[in-house]
């Protein structure tokens, strides 16, 4: 029986708290589905950065090669200047380990938390694929005559045919393998980013060309925004780039019931991969045992599918659903009813 490894970053603010109650979720379905694994925990954060002034070690990247998911809670620190963590951390894993994927499923569990009128579960179920390594997040561009009156800030997008290609690719894939509709959007600005996205644009089409089985469509990411509130059943599986998919995911996240619910996965297909709620550290919570776990429960379900532990992963989210319906008064923090710690005892209970 293989031992799965495990790497575990804390992280800031309620970021360990939510971490404890995955973990008291992946040892209860390790025992109930009987597969094994070990967990080592790295202090990469706030803290350890104001102490040592060391964001990264230099060994960080080549240990974490080693495992075969990293589950990380939050990245954010109050006294630490924004940016400092978040590109030390947080983007230089997603590109040092070519995690070139950004997973996040978009499912709303009961409509009682959904801000939408009349729009129900059958209604928001799915999934943002996005490139994840390449577009503006290159951190490409230049100040010119800076701090005049005549300055000029440059950012450029950088985009390859071969990192479109592969995300391309994995959409196509992930919308055949795991979607019953199999419809396939690409989400870009045609109209405006007239380079950018007529790469992304021809490299989707000819792709299509090896996926007959799956529907394709093209849309303006100002009118998905604005589906996405008025009609987002319209949606199966969405693609498109680093900067769009960052801001259309917080949208979807309002409406799957707010980001307590909300997950994502930073995927390396062939090497590790990394799974986190995407809420952020919500520092002004730290403590309190009021923060809403089930994102980072849920991020727990998405790191065992990835490594290929379906029934467990199946029995987490069922789990998940379970409480979202039937115990919890509300998703926010300190609004649900219990605490941190009773809702992951919720989804223990929960499992099949």
């Amino acid at each position: 029986m293989k031992t799965y490894k495990i790497a575990v970053i804390p992280g800031d603010g309620t970021g360990p708290e939510v971490v404890c109650e995955g973990l008291k979720v992946l040892q209860s379905a390790a025992q109930r589905y009987r597969f094994k694994y070990q967990t080592i925990s790295y202090d990469f954060g706030g803290e350890r950065y104001l102490k040592t002034k060391e964001v990264l070690p230099e060994s960080a990247i080549k240990e974490l090669k080693t495992f075969d998911a990293i589950y990380l809670g939050a990245i954010g620190h109050p006294d630490v200047k924004p940016g400092i963590l978040e590109k030390g951390i947080l983007l230089k894993l997603r590109f040092d380990l070519d995690q070139y994927i950004n997973l996040r499923p978009v499912r709303l569990y009961d409509e009682r938390f959904c801000p939408l009128k009349n729009k129900g579960p059958k209604d928001i179920d799915f999934v943002v694929v996005r490139e994840n390594s390449e577009g503006l997040y290159k951190g490409l561009g230049e100040f010119q005559k800076k701090g005049t009156k005549e300055e000029v800030a440059i950012q450029v997008s950088h985009n390859t045919r071969q990192g479109i290609e592969r995300c391309i690719h994995y959409a196509f894939e992930y919308t055949r393998k795991n979607r019953q509709r199999k419809e396939l959007t690409l989400c870009g600005k045609t109209n405006v980013l007239t380079y950018a996205f007529d790469l992304w644009e021809r490299t989707f089409y000819e792709v299509a060309k090896e996926y007959p089985d799956v529907k394709t469509q093209y849309t303006h990411v100002d009118a998905t925004t604005m589906w996405f509130v008025k009609n987002p059943e319209w949606f199966d599986v969405i693609v498109t780039d680093n900067m769009f998919g960052d801001i259309i995911t917080d949208l979807g996240a309002m409406i799957q019931g707010g980001m307590g619910i909300a997950a994502g996965g930073n995927i390396n297909p062939r090497g590790v991969s990394m799974f986190e709620p995407i809420g952020g550290s919500a520092p002004k919570y730290t403590g309190q045992n009021v923060i809403n776990p089930l994102a980072a429960i849920c991020a727990m379900s998405m790191l065992l599918h990835q490594i290929g532990e379906y029934p467990a992963a199946q029995s987490i989210e069922d789990s998940v659903m379970m409480v979202v319906r039937t115990r919890l008064k509300d998703l926010a923090a300190g609004k649900m009813g219990y605490s941190t710690s009773e809702v992951g005892d919720l989804v223990v209970n929960g499992l099949k």
